[in-house]
């Protein structure tokens, strides 16, 4: 299994546009050791380089198109043709989802997300009518908490089954801030992802997206030979303590990483060779690679997402 990250950054990317925090400076003047990043989204394949494989997106991001094509695996191979074989949705967030809307341009398109998430994004969404061009222009796949689906398959149009199974995992989290106050919060509404490959056994974990712990996690995490993980806030306090805002990181269903019953104690005790956190707000100090908290990552095993780094599981 090879993963490309096509953006590592939270939502509102890196430099976030209206921010003129000390990152965000540092970021647009080009400050050594401060990378710019699109948000977040990585792409799998179980396929070996070429021209036939076929690629699965986690997440949708409004910057797609750019990542699309700043990575030559994902570029047409013909005069109409995509190498993207599927997208998976961790949840319904802007961040994860608005990039849907922005491949309109009537290339069949399969989605994987869960029954709530679907109904999130198609009811009430008149914008949703730019992906009904034509009959099955985006055919769904339903993902049910806990069940191992196959990715792809033959009913969409030249790509066969995969050998990569992914199975949601309920994380805690909440409903995107466009829904609440809508309808009742369910499990469905924010999940990881465990997608494992047939062949070799090898298992990727991803929670871009995570509350806090939950017995799903914890199973997940011992599992996995790679890691992905919400690497939103350092501190609870991150945004209060900059100036930037009222609400701290677990108000916004994020679990920080610092701090007493942090992420950073459960993520080094995980099992996995590699632990990455992604999804990385644009305030948080682990941006600079020459920050403190960088030096405590890396003492204790832990990387950061950057735009561009591969891997292989």
């Amino acid at each position: 299994m090879r993963i490309r990250v096509l953006g590592s950054a939270a939502g509102g990317g890196f430099p976030q546009w209206n921010c003129g925090c000390d990152n965000c400076l540092a970021a647009r003047r080009g400050a050594p050791g401060v990378v710019p990043r699109t948000q977040e989204s990585i792409a799998i394949t179980a396929d070996p380089p070429g021209d036939g494989e076929s690629w699965f997106l986690i997440n949708a991001s409004p910057e797609i198109r750019a990542q699309i094509e700043s990575f030559p695996g994902l570029w047409p191979r013909s005069a109409r043709h995509s190498p993207i074989a599927g997208i998976l949705m961790s949840n319904g967030d802007l961040d994860h989802c608005l990039g849907l809307l922005s491949l309109r341009e009537s290339q069949p398109l399969v989605v994987y997300a869960t029954a709530a998430m679907r109904a999130g994004f198609t009811e009430g969404n008149v914008l949703f009518r730019t992906l009904q061009r034509f009959p099955g222009q985006l055919e769904w796949r339903t993902l049910r908490l806990g069940a191992e689906t196959p990715l792809g398959a033959a009913t969409a149009p030249g790509v066969a089954e995969s050998p990569l199974r992914v199975t949601a995992v309920p994380s805690p989290g909440k409903l995107p801030l466009h829904l609440e106050g809508l309808r009742t919060p369910t499990p469905e509404d924010n999940v990881g992802f465990v997608i494992s490959d047939q062949r070799t056994g090898r298992r990727l974990a991803y929670f871009s997206g995570v509350a806090g712990p939950s017995p799903e996690i914890q199973r997940a995490a011992e599992e996995a030979d790679v890691l992905f993980f919400d690497g939103t806030f350092w501190t609870s306090d991150e945004l209060i303590a900059a100036g930037l805002g009222t609400r701290r990181a677990e108000e916004m269903a994020h679990w920080p990483i610092s701090g007493a019953g942090g992420s950073l104690d459960f993520l080094a005790r995980a099992a996995a060779s590699r632990r990455i956190l992604i999804h990385v707000n644009n305030t948080n100090p682990i941006l600079r690679d020459d920050s403190e908290p960088r030096r405590i990552l890396a003492a204790r095993g832990i990387e950061v997402a950057s735009d561009g780094m591969e891997l292989s599981v």
